[in-house]
């Protein structure tokens, strides 16, 4: 993509997935998402370890679910574990809906570079998103902030029984959920994701009930 293209794109996307952002707040990947949230996007980390946790409000996932399709994935990974995330990608998304694939400086692999030249997909090297999009002043120009995401943990108690809460990325703060957590993600996961239990849940909505509604339904009853 050269400039224009690509900084019109950027600016039409909401939400942007950060690959290797984690709890460890001297990371450059951690503090991404505050950096790229001040611009007006909506945030996804991904770190298998720190999920279920948060980085600004928004909650760390442990993968892409299945069904969730970003807009835009940022590589904060080492070479290996980029390649590995890409290979998923091309797996799994079909290439009309592919996403922008970001390979953060030092992230770059060969392989993935070449399979996603192959396909003819858009992505980026040798650029840091963050400062990319301080060069050109970009700004989301449809900003879904602040943003409502759900959790799904084991109950504190070993009880077997499960615990269903619903945040705002503007207040929420929560450490790892380690081995209690079930599932976690934003509305608009709840509403695309294959995961067992995003699907259960879309089973109990009723008749002109929105997905907001029904989250905050269900945390009323846990």
């Amino acid at each position: 993509m050269h400039d224009e293209a690509l900084n019109q794109f950027l600016q039409t996307k909401t939400v942007v997935h950060i690959f290797g952002a984690g709890l460890r707040s001297d990371r450059p990947a951690h503090t991404a998402v505050k950096e790229l949230c001040d611009r007006g996007w909506a945030v996804s980390p991904v770190h298998p370890r720190d999920a279920g946790g948060t980085i600004e409000g928004f909650p760390i996932r442990p993968h892409l679910d299945d069904g969730v399709v970003p807009e835009i994935v940022v590589l904060f990974l080492a070479p290996e574990r980029a390649r590995a995330v890409v290979r998923n990608l091309i797996v799994r998304i079909h290439r009309d809906d592919f996403p922008l694939v970001w390979f953060q400086n030092g992230a770059e692999d060969q392989h993935a570079i070449e399979a996603l030249t192959e396909m003819g997909a858009d992505f980026v090297v040798d650029d840091c998103i963050v400062r990319y999009s301080e060069r050109h002043n970009l700004i989301c120009s449809h900003p879904v902030l602040p943003q409502t995401w759900c959790l799904q943990t084991s109950s504190i108690d070993g009880d077997g029984c499960s615990v269903w809460t619903v945040h705002s990325s503007e207040s929420a703060s929560i450490e790892a959920a380690g081995e209690r957590l079930e599932w976690v993600g934003s509305i608009s996961d709840l509403a695309t994701s294959n995961h067992t239990i995003p699907r259960y849940i879309r089973s109990l909505q009723t008749e002109q009930e929105s997905l907001v509604s029904l989250a905050t339904r269900l945390t009323k009853q846990t």
